[in-house]
């Protein structure tokens, strides 16, 4: 799932890598994006209703590609997930719900949205873009961290830039800590998580996509779901 103002078509070339090593791929629209654009729908308080309605679409999306027309190309006994900025923060939450995914990658994101949206309640410095966007109670509805009870220890790769200036390192740094403490405590091997970073990668705004960097980035991720899914 790519991230706000984004559309399903952002980035072939990360699809051709795991088309090319057997893994058939599904990339959706967001609500309000791409080809059932809606502008509305991509302001930036608007981020966590089009998550909300992104999390109540996957479950008919994945029954779909059961679908003939597909001709058996899904094999939805070994089902990854995985998105980018806004579509990795609905990956996250998802997870925290009952599901059958095999594994999940996610890049540019966080699963700690209180860290993300209310910073200075949580000792973080603030970003003018983000304060006070979302009330509490959607945040906390939202926000993975606050559910980790319900989260299957599954292998998950997180991919950031140190420098991300749309969604700090900090908060995906500390929520990648509990999400380990949370597989520790189900007795599963908090190693199952995996985080790759860099300092800088010379992308906008050290967000979107990884620079110089992009390629290891893809690579890496490639390979990941190789490793899961077969």
């Amino acid at each position: 799932m790519h991230g706000r103002t984004a559309n399903k078509e952002l980035d072939p070339g990360r699809y051709l890598r795991w088309i090319r090593a057997g893994i058939a791929v599904c990339a959706i629209d967001l609500p309000g994006h791409g080809e059932r654009a809606d502008v509305a729908m991509q302001a930036p308080e608007r981020t966590l209703d089009t998550m909300r309605l992104a999390l109540s679409e996957l479950g008919s999306v994945i029954a779909s590609l059961a679908a003939q027309e597909y001709s058996g190309v899904f094999d939805l006994s070994r089902v990854g997930i995985g998105g980018m900025s806004l579509g990795g923060m609905t990956t996250l939450r998802r997870l925290c719900d009952p599901h059958s995914f095999k594994c999940a990658a996610v890049e540019g994101t966080t699963g700690w949205l209180d860290g993300l949206y209310r910073p200075m309640e949580n000792g973080l410095p603030a970003l003018q873009r983000w304060t006070s966007v979302h009330p509490p109670e959607l945040i906390r509805e939202m926000d993975p961290a606050q559910h980790l009870n319900e989260f299957v220890p599954i292998p998950l790769l997180a991919v950031h830039s140190e420098a991300d200036q749309m969604v700090p390192f900090a908060c995906q740094r500390e929520f990648i800590d509990r999400l380990r403490a949370h597989y520790s405590g189900r007795g599963a091997d908090p190693q199952m998580v995996t985080l790759i970073s860099w300092a800088e990668t010379g992308a906008p705004l050290e967000h979107v996509g990884f620079g110089r960097f992009s390629n290891d980035a893809k690579n890496a991720q490639a390979e990941f779901f190789r490793k899961y899914l077969f």
